[in-house]
């Protein structure tokens, strides 16, 4: 996985549809120059999405320079869950810049109260500490620290297990990594560190057998002891499906983790502020974790992050010695203030509710019609995924995903690339703006994509 799409402009159909307009060859020879740029200055890391030179984005759209339109669903990869370039968002973080407070390091600030406030109110009983940070990878490592500090008070110098999920995702630094169970993936971090496991996620796709009794003879085989753990840590869904767990699945963990003194944190990076139809992807199970790791969808712009937690784990550590740089930039705070703000009012997790159906209904439809190379679709709310497959097997096929996506790049629908274990995942995040007609218009994109890369696939 990890190919690079083609920067030659294609001359393509034209398109001019209410909410897609494709008038020149895609991309623009013009912006050639600025892609080549990028390759000479950047990583060649960087080079995964489709080659499209944003020049600007407004609620559901991505505009270049040359008069393309495309709809988008992508989210700018799950944030901007309010839209792009929400006009309470900007007129939030056009007024943070004129008050003339930029940077305040961890000093105290109005801003940072109100949003800290904001947040706890918004999470469940219990859970009234904020901890506020730049990245979802920050979050998640900060999680991991919280759950030992707490597993070594508990249960002494041994109790440092945290357990995470085969194909999981919680980000790029080098806790977040081990934790996750991407090991399958080039170039990913080798976990050495033996009290950090992953046990298969119990998809019910990739993982048919999703009883408790084999997570337990899973941790038990991986060397741990429920007195050795101190934390386990999921993503509220999969990010490669979605996928979600069973839930009564999660409501046995949930008993479990209780039963011996055992973080559980959901990461919510990508599942919170509405995604999944919940304002927490989380009330799907009907269970609390002790710790709420979010950001992304936070603040639709910004980067900023926050872990939201009990008094008991986040207040381990004394005054002084668990801040960060960053932590509230005051920027950053206006437009999460904003972006909850918004996402609230204007009931966009009731709009991501209602709108689940259509999308899922239009993935099936694609299924059916392609059964042998589309093995698995989910939706939840406003995200949702299309797996392929070789032909007849059951073995990922990062080229068809990534043909597909090329297809609907040059149709006017803006995706970013495959996801997953195996970069198998063609994935919908749209912002939770978007209108029904918006929603079956891309469907039909990506149907058409879909046709014509089974065909070329198919002809080779």
């Amino acid at each position: 996985m990890g190919k690079e799409f083609s920067i030659t402009p294609r001359e393509v159909p034209h398109v001019q549809t209410k909410h897609r307009r494709i008038a020149t060859a895609i991309p623009h020879p013009d912006s050639v120059a600025t892609l080549e740029r990028l390759r000479q200055f950047e990583p060649q890391s960087m080079r995964g999405q489709p080659p499209i030179v944003w020049d600007r984005a407004e609620d559901i759209y991505i505009f270049d320079k040359h008069g393309n339109r495309w709809l988008d669903w992508s989210s700018g990869v799950l944030v901007t869950n309010a839209g792009h370039c929400a006009p309470e968002v900007k007129a939030a973080i056009l007024a943070q810049v004129n008050s003339n407070l930029l940077h305040n390091y961890c000093f105290p600030s109005e801003e940072r109260a109100e949003l800290a406030e904001t947040l706890a109110g918004l999470a469940p009983e219990g859970l009234r500490k904020v901890f506020l940070l730049t990245t979802g990878s920050e979050a998640t490592e900060c999680a991991i620290k919280l759950s030992r500090a707490h597993g070594i008070k508990v249960g002494g110098q041994k109790k440092i297990g945290i357990i995470g999920w085969e194909r999981g995702f919680h980000g790029r630094t080098l806790g977040a990594q081990q934790a996750g169970g991407m090991a399958g993936q080039k170039n990913w971090i080798v976990n050495e560190d033996p009290a950090i496991i992953t046990a298969p996620f119990p998809d019910g796709y990739w993982q048919t057998d999703t009883s408790f009794e084999a997570f337990l003879k899973c941790v038990t085989a991986r060397g741990l002891q429920p007195e050795n753990v101190a934390g386990v840590i999921m993503e509220t869904y999969q990010g490669v499906g979605p996928d979600f767990a069973p839930v009564e699945f999660v409501r046995q963990l949930r008993a479990w983790c209780d039963a011996h003194q055992i973080v559980l944190t959901f990461d919510e990076v990508q599942a919170g502020f509405g995604r999944t139809g919940k304002f927490w992807a989380f009330e799907h199970y009907g269970v609390t974790p002790d710790i709420i790791c979010c950001g992304k969808g936070i603040s639709s712009s910004l980067p900023i992050s926050a872990v939201i937690g009990r008094e008991s784990i986040m207040d381990q550590f004394p005054p002084g010695s668990m801040t960060s740089t960053h932590t509230g930039n005051p920027v950053c705070v206006a437009a999460a203030l904003a972006s909850v703000r918004k996402i609230v009012r204007e009931k966009l997790t009731e709009n991501a509710a209602a709108l689940e159906p259509v999308l899922l209904a239009g993935l099936k439809q694609i299924q059916s019609k392609h059964p042998q190379v589309i093995g698995h679709v989910t939706a939840r709310g406003l995200v949702g995924g299309m797996q392929a497959l070789k032909r007849g097997t059951k073995e990922p096929d990062h080229d068809l995903a990534h043909a597909i996506i090329e297809r609907c790049m040059w149709k006017g629908l803006l995706l970013f690339a495959p996801v997953g274990a195996w970069g198998q995942t063609v994935k919908i995040a749209p912002p939770l703006t978007i209108p029904r007609d918006a929603m079956e218009e891309a469907l039909g994109v990506l149907a058409e994509a879909t046709d014509e890369a089974v065909a070329a696939a198919s002809a080779h």
